[in-house]
């Protein structure tokens, strides 16, 4: 049955056309020629030039028969060519695969193959991983390998003696490429806003990765949701500590163009890189998963630069961050946006909307309120928490624990090539996140768990979260995770991972992880106690959230926790 309306007016040129969101570039190139758009060192582009920059990469993939139906794979830090690659690849009608640089060959090799990269455009210092990457492809390949077009990055920042090897395997230097494309390249938004805009593979805290399609569409919409619901200016000044190959920097890539700001490149993030930054740049918004607050709040005095010029916006997600480090953040200056989400919503999709009546709270309950992941973000039309055995909503009273989903135009596509992963994942009409939560009173959610990261001892459910968040509030502790350890008499016990402040006294462990123990049991049920305590740095994925499967294995090898005689 036809849907009625009060007319019969057709979808025509002048009034229908796509969203996507590479308009925002052609804007920024009109509104603010000569304003900077990429500081990247010594060097600088005008939003003018990076539009030329990216209409020429387009106009050079093109000529090489690069366009709809491709992939180009960018295995680079964040640097001016991984900027530019957001836009000059959707361009010519591909779609980009920003590839996670602190990945192995092995997994490079699988997501190179998995999503049949045509184009592989890799920093210098990164070259040798994707030669070695596509070494692997070739020997599985039994004979049938295409290698795909090389084009690598030089960086004056690093050895030229990597470049020479690079350009000596028959790889075609960036610039170069660039000057062999037009710089008014006539470029052609999608026909259909649905088409794919962008690859990425999850970051494999999940053992294997999944390649998450997203489109044009939802690039716009998040594009424009970030800085609204941030509260972004026109004109921002942003500071890349972010991965772009992150959820395409958390679609910031094109926001900034939108806003006409200023993307400030960071190749390595340091705290003593971030508050330099700060003092030299002038820098409003910086992104950070909580591990690279922690190093901002607990760097040495001679990396820092305090007070701060200014107040700087801070938005965090990643992982649900310790109320003690936004705490911590907070005393320094920064103003910490708690938002959460998934590479499958086009990054954060949920935000810890703050309220006004909390400027009057203690600052730890204020600490305690923004853990929390939140409402849904404006662009997201549903967000709930459903009970994994029922499917229906939760009670929202903070303590009945469901499963967080989400629908709506923020959500991907799906998974590229994998029909049984998207059946899972999009089953009854919803996505779902695999985090366990809780809806509050105010209508506010907060992630326990991962649904395998939950501990279960003695049939209790155990929330690694909220030990985790005890655990930062010890005077030594700088980092911690919790999973579960084999225990003869419960079946699972909590085994806390933690690495200690560098200026604790680390010669008697047996000590810390008894005083460790004991703040513990004041601060949660006696069950919920750590049973073992192991010291050392954790590791991490290249978006810096711990890696509990690793965790997880060091437990198994520790063996189960033995009945005390």
């Amino acid at each position: 049955m036809a849907i009625r309306d009060i007319d019969d007016l057709p979808k025509n040129a002048a009034n229908y056309t796509a969203l996507t969101p590479l308009w925002f570039l052609e804007r920024a190139a009109t509104v603010h020629p000569s304003r900077k758009a990429v500081v990247h060192g010594s060097r600088t582009y005008t939003w003018l030039q990076t539009y030329q920059r990216c209409r020429r990469l387009a106009s050079a993939l093109a000529k090489r028969s690069v366009g709809a139906g491709s992939t180009v794979a960018v295995i680079a830090p964040n640097i001016p060519a991984t900027y530019e690659a957001h836009f000059g690849i959707p361009m010519c009608g591909a779609v980009i695969n920003p590839v996670n640089i602190r990945l192995n060959a092995s997994t490079i090799a699988f997501l190179l193959g998995h999503s049949q990269s045509a184009t592989v455009i890799v920093d210098q210092e990164f070259f040798t991983l994707a030669e070695d990457s596509l070494k692997i492809m070739k020997e599985k390949s039994q004979g049938h390998f295409n290698p795909p077009l090389l084009v690598v990055v030089a960086d004056e920042a690093c050895d030229p003696e990597a470049l020479r090897y690079a350009l000596g395997q028959g790889a075609i230097e960036y610039e170069k490429f660039l000057e062999s494309g037009d710089p008014d390249f006539a470029w052609k938004p999608p026909q259909d806003e649905w088409q794919s805009i962008a690859l990425g593979y999850t970051s494999g805290t999940t053992a294997s990765p999944k390649g998450v399609v997203l489109h044009h569409r939802g690039a716009y919409l998040m594009s424009l949701c970030n800085p609204l619901v941030w509260g972004m200016n026109e004109g921002a000044i942003y500071l890349w500590t972010l991965p772009m190959f992150h959820c395409n920097g958390w679609c910031f890539t094109w926001a900034l163009a939108a806003l006409c700001g200023t993307n400030l490149c960071l190749r390595q993030v340091t705290a003593k890189g971030v508050y330099s930054a700060i003092a030299k740049h002038g820098v409003t918004h910086f992104c950070a998963a909580p591990v690279v607050l922690n190093t901002i709040v607990n760097a040495a005095p001679e990396d820092t630069i305090l007070p701060l010029p200014h107040v700087i916006h801070v938005m965090t997600a990643g992982a649900a961050p310790p109320p003690a480090v936004l705490f911590a953040m907070s005393r320094k200056g920064f103003r910490v946006t708690h938002t959460y989400g998934l590479s499958e919503t086009y990054g954060p999709s949920t935000i810890c909307a703050w309220k006004p009546e909390w400027d009057s709270l203690p600052p730890d309950t204020q600490a305690r309120l923004n853990a929390r992941q939140g409402v849904r973000y404006t662009t997201l039309e549903c967000l709930d928490v459903i009970s994994t055995k029922t499917g229906e909503p939760v009670p929202a009273d903070g303590k009945t624990m469901g499963e967080i989903v989400m629908r709506g135009n923020v959500v991907m596509k799906g998974y590229l090539k994998n029909p049984k992963a998207n059946e899972e994942t999009f089953a009854n009409g919803w996505f779902h996140s695999g985090d366990l939560g809780v809806k509050h009173q105010d209508g506010y959610i907060e992630i326990k768990d991962r649904s395998k990261d939950i501990i279960i001892s003695g049939g209790e459910n155990i929330s690694s979260v909220e030990v985790e968040n005890s655990l930062y509030l010890h005077p030594a502790v700088l980092e911690a995770s919790v999973v579960a350890r084999a225990d003869e008499r419960w079946g699972e016990s909590p085994c806390a991972f933690v690495t200690l402040k560098p200026e604790v006294n680390k010669s008697d462990e047996q000590l810390l992880a008894e005083d460790i123990m004991k703040f513990c049991k004041s601060k949660m049920p006696a069950y919920w106690v750590p049973k073992s305590v192991v010291f050392g740095p954790l590791p991490k994925t290249a978006t810096g959230k711990i890696q509990k499967h690793v965790l997880r294995g060091k437990a198994q090898q520790l063996g189960p926790v033995k009945v005390s005689k």
